[in-house]
């Protein structure tokens, strides 16, 4: 059936590339279209998510501590495949019901990050199901949620920027101690920079290097800047996996992290926007 409270998230969702406002601004959120057990039609929620690393994310069923679960998680259980939107990015998932052990730590991580998980669990008598979504290699370029070259890079940017603001503010509450879960996203946006860089590197400037010969110095700037950032990111990487790393630490790297990586993103849209605008 409808749910017009959805429905508005969903179109705020995909018309600002992720983000939302109210109660959810600055929260982890995607998309989770599901194939109906019974319809066989898909439906789209809005569903909060856990970085994992890897090709991988977690969402929790939850529903609020309800005594059933949730809709989307008897459809992906009939039906294991289902599509992901971040608002950067669109790909299909394949999603495994984690047990035992490792459904027991990843909840205890969410918790750790979030206590309200553990009220959810209290209020119900199921088991809250903890499900892994591996993104599903498809070859070629990423799909990326716009309409021109130029779009597309600042969306990703924005990705990069909405991301690192949210480990920033986990960092800056809670107690002296760095937490499993903050300690994961730390590790899975430095990854995503590595792997974003690589394919700037290998796949998109030497293609303008190709078509503007008098973007070469730019070029040369920006590829000096990644091999900077890899080592903030390599430092910050450093710190979060040491055993005895508080979160001042931790913080101070992600600080250094996140003046360097502002400014090499403004820079390389001032200019490569216009150029990339220009790719047919």
């Amino acid at each position: 059936m409808p749910n017009p409270f959805n429905d508005q998230i969903i179109d705020e969702f995909r018309a600002h590339k992720g983000r939302v406002g109210g109660w959810l601004e600055g929260a982890r959120l995607i998309l989770l279209t599901t194939t109906g057990a019974r319809t066989g039609t898909p439906h789209t929620t809005p569903v909060g998510y856990l970085p994992d690393g890897g090709d991988r994310i977690l969402v929790i069923a939850s529903a609020g501590g309800a005594p059933k679960h949730p809709h989307w998680y008897g459809n992906l259980l009939a039906h294991p495949r289902v599509t992901v939107e971040t608002g950067a990015f669109t790909y299909e998932a394949r999603a495994e019901v984690l047990t035992g052990e490792e459904r027991d730590q990843a909840f205890a991580r969410a918790v750790e990050a979030e206590p309200g998980w553990a009220e959810y669990q209290r209020k119900t008598d199921r088991v809250i199901p903890v499900v892994a979504l591996h993104e599903i290699a498809q070859g070629g370029p990423p799909n990326i949620n716009a309409g021109s070259f130029g779009e597309a890079i600042k969306v990703v940017h924005d990705a990069f920027r909405h991301e690192l603001a949210q480990i920033r503010k986990e960092m800056s509450t809670g107690t002296s101690t760095l937490g499993a879960q903050l300690r994961v996203n730390c590790l899975t946006f430095c990854q995503g920079l590595h792997n974003h860089h690589t394919g700037e590197d290998i796949g998109m400037f030497p293609v303008l290097a190709d078509r503007h010969p008098e973007a070469a110095p730019a070029l040369a700037r920006l590829r000096e800047e990644h091999e900077r950032i890899a080592a903030l990111a390599e430092d910050l990487r450093r710190a979060v996996t040491a055993e005895d790393t508080d979160r001042a630490t931790a913080r101070a790297e992600v600080e250094r992290l996140t003046t360097e990586l502002e400014a090499h993103l403004t820079y390389e849209e001032e200019q490569l926007i216009p150029l990339l605008d220009t790719v047919a």
